[in-house]
C-alpha cells in the first residue's frame, strides 16, 4: 500500500512544473542592519525568507559579544538555532547546535556571552514585532505588561 501510495505521488508530480528556489548564500552577501531605536542598537542579520500572506520569516543572525536583547516580549512565537556561539537567555545558555523555542507572549531577554559572538538562525511563526518591558511609548509593550499582571 505505501509503494503504491509513493509511485502515485511521484507520477503526480512529473506532470507539475518544479518550483522555483530561493537561495542566499550567506557566507557572500554583508550584513544588513535591523535597527532597535529603544535599546540603541542595529541587530545585523540576512533575511532568508519572509512570507507576506503570514509574516513568518526566517533570519540568519548574530548578536555580538556581550549584547543582550534586555527584558521584552513579543506576540509571534520564534526560535533560534544556535549556529556558532553561545545564546544566553532568562533559562540558561545554548551552545551551537541547540533549537530554543520562544512561544509568544510572556517576557524573555537573549543575548551573547561576554566574551562571544552567537550566530544564529532566528524563525518566527507570524509577523514580528518586539516590546521592550519599561518602554512606556509602546503601547504594545503596556499591553503586554497588562496581560502579564492578570496570568499572575
Amino acid at each position: 500500500m505505501v509503494a503504491a501510495i509513493a509511485t502515485a505521488s511521484i507520477n503526480d508530480m512529473t506532470v507539475a512544473k518544479p518550483v522555483d528556489l530561493t537561495v542566499v548564500d550567506t557566507n557572500k552577501v554583508g550584513w544588513d542592519l535591523f535597527p532597535v531605536p529603544y535599546i540603541n542598537a542595529q541587530l545585523e542579520h540576512n533575511m532568508l525568507h519572509n512570507d507576506a500572506e503570514t509574516g513568518m520569516m526566517v533570519l540568519k543572525m548574530v548578536y555580538r559579544a556581550g549584547f543582550t536583547n534586555p527584558w521584552h516580549s513579543h506576540f509571534c512565537g520564534h526560535g533560534f538555532y544556535v549556529l556558532d556561539g553561545v545564546l544566553d537567555t532568562h533559562q540558561g545558555q545554548y551552545g551551537p547546535g541547540s533549537f530554543v523555542w520562544f512561544p509568544e507572549g510572556g517576557v524573555m531577554y537573549h543575548g551573547a556571552t561576554p566574551d562571544q559572538d552567537v550566530t544564529f538562525l532566528f524563525i518566527t511563526n507570524k509577523k514580528f514585532s518586539i516590546h521592550f518591558v519599561g518602554d512606556e511609548s509602546d503601547p504594545c509593550a503596556l499591553e503586554m505588561a497588562a496581560m502579564e499582571q492578570q496570568q499572575k
